[in-house]
């Protein structure tokens, strides 16, 4: 680790979050609540690889300001801290993977550090504005990113809401369709950077450790085509053989003939042709 680690608000929040879980062996669980935990999983993922990552990490496609917007705010909601925050620092990982200079390598600073360690301590609290000043031109960008936490309170707050209106319980929906969905949303992102430069199989070589892995892709929606997706980062797909699942560009397909997005990036069919595999 190359700062010292100091226990601060967000690893409090990081720690009570995973205490509350906890709570599900009190409330009512039944399959319309394990239903809004994976429907809540999902649609957040999707905003999380779609939005942070594709969109506002890579540019690999184009939408209006409202879409833009909507989309911030949701990927918000994840919980993973401010929209210019998590596009800058990502940016930076592209720049120097698994270099001392990477935020999260597991391959220079190990497992822990790169899947929470980096978000918890306060090494990571600021990003150099100059690294995402493309987005942070947009003043309604810039008061999400200053205001993460507020998303995800709307959010937990809507879903106790939803609880009591359809019958099922606030705190019953709290804990599964927020409380526990979040946790589970985390650790899946989070799997990404500490698991994809260790384990899976390489097509390109990348000049970093970046790997594919077909469980990794299956959790997070497409993300774990990473080696794929170091090779050629402002592609809207990742996973480029037709065996290579990515729902996330399956959606986006769908977002762009709906109007909602637009110029989806492909992957260069010579890099595909050039493949090993």
């Amino acid at each position: 680790m190359r700062k010292p680690f100091k226990f601060k608000v967000v690893s409090v929040s990081f720690v009570l979050m995973h205490l509350a879980c906890v709570a599900a062996l009190w409330v009512a669980c039944s399959w319309k609540l394990l239903a809004l935990c994976a429907g809540m999983y999902l649609v957040r993922m999707f905003a999380v690889t779609a939005g942070y990552h594709r969109y506002f990490s890579h540019r690999a496609y184009r939408m209006g300001r409202v879409p833009q917007f909507l989309m911030a705010f949701l990927a918000q909601t994840s919980a993973q801290k401010g929209v210019l925050w998590w596009a800058a620092n990502h940016r930076d990982h592209h720049r120097h993977s698994d270099t001392p200079l990477d935020p999260h390598s597991p391959v220079t600073d190990g497992f822990w550090w790169s899947h929470v360690g980096w978000v918890l301590s306060d090494a990571y609290d600021a990003y150099d504005p100059k690294a995402i000043e493309d987005f942070a031109r947009f003043p309604e960008l810039r008061f999400l990113d200053t205001y993460h936490w507020l998303c995800p309170w709307l959010l937990g707050a809507a879903t106790f809401g939803f609880g009591l209106w359809a019958g099922l319980g606030g705190w019953a929906t709290l804990v599964w369709g927020f409380v526990i969905s979040t946790v589970l949303l985390w650790h899946g992102t989070f799997c990404i950077n500490s698991l994809t430069h260790v384990w899976g199989t390489r097509r390109f070589e990348t000049g970093d450790g970046s790997r594919n892995n077909f469980v990794l892709a299956l959790i997070t929606l497409g993300e774990g085509w990473h080696n794929n997706h170091h090779h050629y980062q402002a592609a809207s797909r990742a996973g480029i053989r037709w065996w290579e699942v990515d729902p996330t560009f399956y959606l986006l397909k769908v977002l762009s003939w709906l109007r909602v997005v637009r110029d989806l990036r492909p992957f260069p069919q010579a890099a595909t042709e050039a493949s090993r595999s």
